[in-house]
């Protein structure tokens, strides 16, 4: 989901330099990891399936998207949203608000540059030195408060700091700093049976401001890389002259396995995720794949008829996950009409956004206590509803 309402658009100019394509290989099955209670869910594939290896019941995500991990640390005023809230315990109390909704998923997107310190990441004020020890800290203190109250966490490569402005953005397809963000996320949390990786927020093709198109993403570069795209973020200008080589999802699945973590890993398709027409002809080999569809009604995919003859065959070969769901007016009839749709599949939804923002239609909450706005009380009954079935 684009961030338009927080962005401040400048351009920026820095070469970036990464390695070339690395191509999928069928992996060899990684011993299983030793049984580690988290309090939460341990969703393996299994199949077209998610299944709780605990019991080896079948588990559907449902639950909501956590903002802010994604852009407080860029733009200056804290780590994440939990700053703001006060008291040693609020990680805890949020946590626990979102278990109260019938959650069972938290999907918690991250900047790549908080996470590895670099592009002036995090940034600080006169008030607080933030590092990026201190946001791994911070990650890793509301994964555990998640997964205490029952909840499996989906770690989400989202967005990058913007270079030379306290500001975030998201590029077109990871680069080879993201792959040292996998490698580092994978490691750190790969005894952690309840939590689930996204390899890449929202892949997308590019067109600069007279509406050309300067970068045209394929399915060969989203799964192998070696493409070009521009540096600029989405909400920057671009001519799509300065440009990085692009490592595909093949790259980031193989630097997650290769760090032993053995998880499933989501993978979006193409135009912001919302394009899944050929994920399964170009997916890795792997069998811990989901794919993950961003589901909005201003997007092309975006009806039932699509969703018959794009979603429903990917979801009969291996799980989906709707990775984010919302609407530009989320009370009109299509988040509720896709949601019956969803559950008619077995497929999980995730929604956009638990997070305070006044001029956000999609905002879920109006504080961090998880007092719903309209849109909040159609997703907590609908969470509730479907934990009550399950």
């Amino acid at each position: 989901m684009r961030h338009a309402r927080w962005i401040v658009p400048v351009a920026a100019v820095v070469v970036l330099l990464t390695g070339g394509a690395i191509y999928a290989e069928r992996r060899d099955p990684a011993p299983e990891q030793p049984g580690v209670e988290t309090g939460a869910p341990q969703p393996v594939v299994a199949g077209n399936r998610l299944v709780d290896q605990r019991s080896d019941a079948q588990f559907i995500p449902r639950g909501v998207n956590w903002s802010s991990f994604e852009y407080a640390c860029a733009q200056g005023w804290g780590m994440s949203s939990l700053d703001t809230l006060g008291g040693a315990d609020a990680a805890d109390v949020e946590a626990a608000a979102i278990a109260a909704w019938g959650a069972n998923t938290v999907r918690l997107p991250l900047n790549q540059d908080c996470w590895l310190g670099t592009r002036g990441a995090p940034v600080s004020d006169q008030f607080e030195e933030r590092t990026s020890a201190g946001y791994r800290s911070s990650v890793h203190e509301f994964v555990s408060a998640l997964n205490r109250q029952g909840l499996v966490v989906i770690l989400d490569l989202h967005s990058r700091k913007r270079m030379g402005q306290p500001e975030f953005g998201n590029i077109a397809m990871p680069d080879s700093e993201s792959l040292s963000f996998w490698r580092s996320i994978a490691t750190e949390y790969r005894e952690n049976p309840s939590v689930m990786f996204d390899a890449f927020n929202e892949p997308y093709s590019r067109y600069d401001a007279a509406d050309n198109l300067v970068f045209d993403l394929t399915w060969e570069c989203w799964r192998d890389g070696g493409c070009t795209a521009p540096i600029e973020d989405d909400q920057t200008a671009t001519a799509g002259q300065v440009t990085y080589t692009v490592q595909g999802v093949a790259a980031v699945v193989r630097e997650i396995r290769h760090a032993g973590a053995t998880q499933p890993v989501l993978l979006g398709g193409l135009d912001y995720a919302n394009d899944l027409s050929h994920w399964l002809d170009f997916a890795p080999d792997d069998d811990q794949l989901v794919a993950s569809f961003h589901s909005y009604d201003f997007k092309d995919c975006a009806d039932e008829k699509c969703w018959d003859a794009v979603l429903a065959p990917i979801a009969d070969r291996v799980p989906v996950l709707t990775g984010e769901l919302g609407a530009e007016d989320p009370l009109d009839g299509y988040v509720t009409r896709y949601l019956d749709w969803a559950d008619r599949h077995g497929i999980g939804s995730l929604f956009w956004v638990w997070a305070d923002h006044p001029s956000d239609p999609m905002a879920l909450v109006r504080d961090g206590t998880g007092d719903p706005t309209e849109y909040g009380v159609l997703a907590r009954r609908y969470l509730r509803s479907a934990a009550a079935r399950s």
